[in-house]
């Protein structure tokens, strides 16, 4: 399971989803989506900004957490 840990960047810096989308351009549903693991797809763009805005690496706002049920 991939899983955004967006929410804790926001909690570091003290920031709202709102001001988050208006500091970066993203709509504010895709970063309610990306907050809360609803998400699909993560445009290349997006991981672009999100590492650019929070000077950090996508090991920072994304992980990888196996899932035992998957049987893999």
């Amino acid at each position: 399971m991939i899983r955004m840990k967006l929410h804790i960047k926001l909690a570091e810096k003290r920031l709202t989803q709102k001001q988050l989308s208006e500091l970066t351009g993203i709509r504010l549903p895709t970063i309610s989506a990306y907050c809360t693991d609803k998400f699909k797809t993560i445009p290349r763009e997006h991981l672009n900004i999100l590492c650019r805005f929070f000077n950090c690496k996508i090991e920072d706002l994304i992980e990888y957490i196996p899932d035992p049920t998957d049987g893999l």
